[in-house]
């Protein structure tokens, strides 16, 4: 079972978050991701990575690719959005986050580039997978602030890595090792900009429902301001 919600939020005009998935017999995939740029360029951004990742990982699988296919879809879609968008003046400058998940009979892989985020959660323990590629995460790990002093820090939002806004990306993979995790959430930072860790997994551990979690965490978010658009991807780690 899959929990999905994606929500504009409480100030945003237009949702430029996107979430897409893709359950197989030999494979599941699931991305996340959240646009950026003027007008609806977000919006297209993140709908051309979502669908193009789940798009690439369903046709190129085979026991040959799948250890990096997950890497490749990614690499082509940053391509494929950065050229789009140097065909339309209405589109220059676009970009999205990406954070995504791959399970197969033998691992699982967690991909990210910006600062949506993965989480891990067995039993009452939630864990952060991915690491933001943020201005805010660098003062953090040089010591200039602390986690506490990032939470609400008012360059929060300044991320420095994105799809589609060079030819090249630099993608961080994560391997993870079977079964470590009972469930994964990927989510936008609208998500984590309003929630800790903690305010999740209460939610998650008091919802067996995975699409009422999702639902939860999301007016949640919003009761907590919603500033921005808000989506949140909720599964299991087995195939």
């Amino acid at each position: 079972m899959v929990g999905i919600v994606s929500d504009i939020g409480m100030v945003r005009n237009l949702n430029e978050d996107y979430a897409k998935y893709l359950e197989c017999n030999d494979f599941k995939i699931y991305v996340v991701a959240d646009g950026m740029g003027g007008h609806n360029a977000g919006e297209v951004a993140s709908k051309m990575a979502a669908e193009g990742i789940v798009n690439y990982v369903g046709e190129n699988f085979s026991e040959n690719t799948k250890d990096v296919v997950l890497k490749n879809a990614i690499e082509k879609v940053n391509k494929d959005i950065y050229f789009h968008s140097l065909k339309n003046d209405c589109l220059n400058g676009m970009g999205t986050t990406i954070t995504a998940c791959l399970i197969t009979k033998d691992w699982i892989k967690i991909a990210n580039v910006g600062d949506s985020s993965c989480f891990g959660i067995t039993n009452n323990e939630i864990i952060k997978i991915t690491k933001d590629h943020s201005l805010v995460q660098e003062l953090v790990d040089s010591g200039s602030i602390s986690e506490n002093e990032a939470a609400n820090h008012p360059k929060k939002n300044i991320i420095t890595r994105a799809i589609g806004t060079s030819d090249k990306v630099n993608v961080d993979i994560f391997d993870i090792i079977e079964n470590k995790y009972d469930k994964y959430v990927l989510c936008s930072d609208g998500l984590t900009n309003e929630l800790t860790k903690e305010d999740i997994i209460k939610v998650i551990n008091e919802e067996k429902d995975l699409s009422l979690a999702c639902e939860r965490l999301v007016n949640i978010a919003k009761y907590k301001g919603g500033r921005d658009n808000i989506t949140v991807l909720l599964f299991g780690g087995e195939m």
